[in-house]
Order: C-alpha cells, then structure tokens, then sequence
C-alpha cells in the first residue's frame, strides 16, 4: 500500500522513472495502461510525446493504449499545447475528473468528507463539526451523511471508492486501526464498517503518511526523494516519510510517529501516555484556548492565529516552535531529508514566525546534516488529507485501468 516508486510530476523538465518503463508485449498490457494512467494522473496534463518519452514505448503503442483510456473515460486528449518545444506537436492527455474518489478524516471534533478527481484536486468537501468524540460507529455515520450529500450533488462518471486518513496507527496489511489514541479507538476495522455502510469498497491508512505521499506526488515534494512531512490536527501529531522517493511505512505500517518523541523533561503525557512528547507539549488546544475558541478548522484556525496581536498566544507559539525544532532535528538526523514539509496548524505556527523555527532546527542537529535542507508549508493547504486518502480508492484503479469497466458506480448506495 503506497509502498512502491511513487510518480513524479514534471514542468517541462524530463524525469525518469525505472517504475515506469513499459513493455511491448501484449502479455503486459495491463501494466502498460497502468504505467500510462499513473503518469496522467500524477502529472496530467501531459502531452503524448512525453509519455511515449517517459515509458519507452513506440508512438502506436501509446496511441493504442491511450485510445483505450480515452474509450473507459479515464482520461481524455485535445489539441496540442501551446509550448516552446520544437518539432511536431503532440495531442495533450489529462485525467478525466469526473472519474472520482471519495475521502474521509475522521478527527476528535469533526469529520471531514471530499470528493477529489482523478486530476487530484478536491471537487467538493463537507466538514460534520461533532459536540463530542466519536465512536466508530458514530464516526461511520457521520462520513456516511456527509457521503450522500455529496453523491446527490456531484457531476462525476464513476466513484471508485473511499480513502480513510486516520489518526493512528492503521495496520498496512488490512487497513485496521490497531490504535487511534485520540479517538479511543483499539483495533477497529472502520475501512470495513464505512463501506459496509455507504456501499463502496474502502481502504484507511495513517493520515500523516498519506499527507506525505500527497505532498510528494501533487505538492512541495514533486522530484523530492527524500521528505518528511509532519501534520498537526485536532487529533494530535503525526509524521510520514519519503526515502528513495517510495513511502517509507515501516514493518507494520506504523513508522513516522513523530508526535511520540520526547523533546523535553516535563511530565505532561500525550495521548499514548508517553511523557514529555512533541504532542504533549506542541498542542493544537493550547492554541485554541488562548484564542477563546473550542471548535474551528484548519483555514479558521489559521486566520486566527495570524489575525492575532496578543503577547501571550505569541510566547506560546515561539514555545511551541522551539520544542517543534527539537523534534524536526531527530528526524533530520534520522532520516537526512532534503525537505520538510509541515501541515495543519505546524504550517500555521511556521508562517507566524519562521526564523524562530529555522534556528530552533539548527540548534538540534548537525550543520553537515542541515545542508540543502529546506522547510516549508505544504502546498496543497487544508486538502492534502483529502488528497492523500483519495489516493487509497485510486490505487487498484492505477493498478488495473480496464478494471473501471465493471467495478465503479455513479451512483453508490448510501446508509
């Protein structure tokens, strides 16, 4: 799951995939329309000259096979683009967006529901705001809700299923939530209960993890091998990882929980009860409660934050910087990225004051380790848990294209 060589966008540049490469002989069709698929989903709009570049394959093998994309209404063609490139123009492949997936994150105060196009971009989104932490069964009808109304209105060919962003540990081999501390989850089968009721097959995963594969294949990350993004929710913290531009999951699914790594001496615990931890200590209520709030999203929260001149939300977002720097120092020492990418409201703390951070950082790891490092805020925004659990339900369908045929529904049952 989200573990092999991941896509790579490019803007007029060539980018090489060994995954990529196709094969001429009929017994290898299928991979040969999932090579093509892939390529226009993660980089679309795409010319058909670069595909046939990218893959290896002749001109008339990659007419047929895009023929026959364009015939299951995966993707569609137009006319040449208008570039600076010499030679013949080639006709431009784009994903078709009305092949779609939906995506739940279900959180401690809400649950988010989107509908994200084959193109990647979030199509429609509804966020159910909750009095109280879920159970899972209250969790599954609130996205099942919140999935009707946005099947009633939605202009799509196909849904192809349902990605979950969790906020936990979610076993890669069969999408269980073994623990969701935040939500006071123990080994819960939600995939499996939420297609049960919506009538769709779902997969979940770790949010943090398919933030990162989001990031890496449609924002800051695109060409980026090595990553590490670290999102910050209601739910707590977590981080994902990019090594050799595959995800890096660990043996169980369960790697990148950065929110559990000590950064000081206080005792305060986090929601596995560990102390002293970046998710003890670097806490998104904090925030709230100086702000007087109880309950707002991620857009909201920020607005917020910025909006405000108060000294004391100042001080608290320094502290919570310094110990955020203290953390992302181990990571870098671990892992040695070339960028980190911070989401949800560590992205907000970031752009209220870089510098504080950036020298926090530097204070915590080596400076042959810190070169060529970059820091930022993720680029796909509030969407990129969409995104990345969209990327879920759009897995087998990259993997086995003509599969589209007799597996999507326009029109899913729903309760």
């Amino acid at each position: 799951m989200l573990v092999g060589q991941l896509g790579q966008r490019r803007e007029g540049v060539q980018v090489t995939n060994p995954a990529r490469r196709g094969n001429n002989l009929d017994s290898v069709r299928m991979h040969n329309l999932s090579t093509v698929l892939t390529i226009a989903h993660h980089v679309g709009p795409v010319s058909r000259s670069d595909v046939t570049r990218e893959t290896g394959l002749n001109r008339s093998t990659i007419g047929a096979l895009v023929g026959e994309l364009v015939e299951l209404g995966l993707v569609t063609e137009s006319g040449p683009n208008a570039n600076l490139r010499v030679g013949r123009p080639s006709p431009v492949i784009s994903p078709n967006p009305r092949v779609a997936a939906l995506a739940v994150n279900p959180e401690i105060d809400a649950v988010t529901v989107g509908l994200v196009g084959l193109d990647g971009r979030v199509q429609q989104r509804r966020r159910v705001a909750l009095d109280r932490v879920p159970s899972p069964e209250e969790a599954v009808a609130a996205a099942a809700g919140a999935i009707a109304g946005l099947v009633e209105t939605a202009s799509v060919d196909h849904l192809v299923g349902i990605g979950v962003a969790v906020p936990g540990l979610v076993r890669q081999s069969d999408g269980l939530v073994r623990r969701a501390p935040h939500l006071g989850w123990v080994d819960v089968p939600f995939a499996r209960l939420l297609a049960d009721a919506v009538g769709l097959p779902a997969s979940a995963a770790n949010d943090a993890q398919l933030g990162a594969y989001a990031e890496h294949v449609f924002g800051a990350g695109v060409g980026v091998g090595e990553l590490i993004y670290v999102n910050g929710g209601s739910s707590g913290i977590g981080g994902g990882v990019i090594l050799g531009g595959a995800a890096f999951t660990g043996a169980a699914g369960h790697a990148g929980e950065l929110g559990h790594v000590r950064v000081g001496a206080s005792e305060a615990l986090d929601s596995g009860g560990l102390a002293g931890t970046l998710e003890a200590e670097v806490s998104r209520a904090r925030l709230l409660a100086l702000l007087g709030l109880e309950s707002i999203d991620a857009d909201g929260l920020a607005a917020a934050i910025l909006g405000s001149d108060d000294p004391r939300l100042r001080d608290e977002v320094h502290r919570q910087l310094e110990l955020l720097g203290v953390a992302l120092g181990t990571a870098l020492t671990l892992f040695n990225p070339r960028l980190i990418v911070l989401g949800g409201f560590l992205a907000t703390l970031y752009q209220a004051d870089a510098a504080v951070l950036d020298r926090a950082v530097a204070r915590a790891t080596l400076p042959e380790t810190l070169e060529g490092v970059q820091i930022t805020r993720t680029r796909l925004g509030s969407d990129i848990l969409l995104v990345g659990a969209a990327e879920l339900a759009f897995e087998p369908l990259l993997a086995d294209p003509a599969s589209i045929a007799a597996g999507a529904s326009a029109a899913p049952p729903v309760g």
